[in-house]
């Protein structure tokens, strides 16, 4: 086979929101047994075909770089990290379902990557609002992926959706939820795998991003937002 296009796509989210177990899955179409902490950076490689089906169908590699860490560490630890973060192609927002901080906390995962010429204090602005416009020139294709959704009860689920639905809005990307225990969230065919697909699609060919999102837009709209009023009431 020829060579194949590379791409580098990140993994960002909170510790124990199952990233390990979801970039198992994306690559390997299998459940993580024994997941761990990561430590640094760990990178899997995903077979992705893009434009399957068309006459444009390409085979390339997509590596998956699941960051680990939190977004509370230190300045030196953020530093460190910030070398992860060069020539990126598209990121991927993780956050646990059950776990309203690690929603709240992707803005500053985001921050953090897009904004790594920065110092790492500095991308937040005062009495803890975030000043959208320093995101509308980053031509980077997000996905959103909530997990453990399995372990919201039955009647309980409308109601967080509800409440998450609006991070979908703020980062102008496309939401999946899932359980990273079960491959049937992400099994072909399905809603999940159709938006799974479009996303490499972008961050294969950016066109297709500015096209349909130019680039993050969603944070424009409002300028400013303040992390009080988080809608988790």
């Amino acid at each position: 086979m020829a060579s194949l296009d590379r791409v580098k796509v990140l993994v960002l989210g909170d510790s124990g929101v199952g990233k390990s177990s979801l970039v198992h899955l994306l690559c390997q179409n299998q459940v993580l047994g024994n997941p761990s902490w990561t430590v640094g950076c760990s990178v899997d490689v995903r077979v992705q075909d893009y434009k399957e089906g068309t006459p444009d169908e390409k085979t390339y590699y997509i590596e998956l770089w699941d960051v680990g860490g939190s977004v509370g560490s230190s300045s030196s630890v953020k530093s460190t990290r910030a070398v992860f973060y060069n020539s990126v192609n598209g990121i991927i927002l993780v956050h646990d379902l059950t776990n309203k901080k690690s929603s709240q906390n992707l803005y500053r995962w985001s921050l953090e990557a897009l904004n790594k010429d920065s110092s790492p204090t500095g991308v937040i602005v005062s009495n803890g609002d975030y000043d959208r416009e320093q995101f509308a020139e980053n031509p980077v294709p997000l996905l959103l992926i909530g997990t453990k959704f399995d372990q919201i009860p039955e009647n309980k689920r409308s109601e967080v959706l509800n409440r998450t639905a609006f991070l979908s809005e703020d980062f102008n990307a496309e939401e999946i939820n899932l359980d990273c225990t079960n491959p049937r969230y992400l099994a072909a065919g399905t809603s999940n795998a159709v938006k799974l697909s479009r996303f490499f699609d972008k961050v294969r060919n950016p066109e297709l991003c500015n096209a349909t999102c130019t680039s993050m837009t969603g944070f424009t709209d409002r300028k400013r937002f303040n992390f009080k009023s988080l809608h988790y009431d």
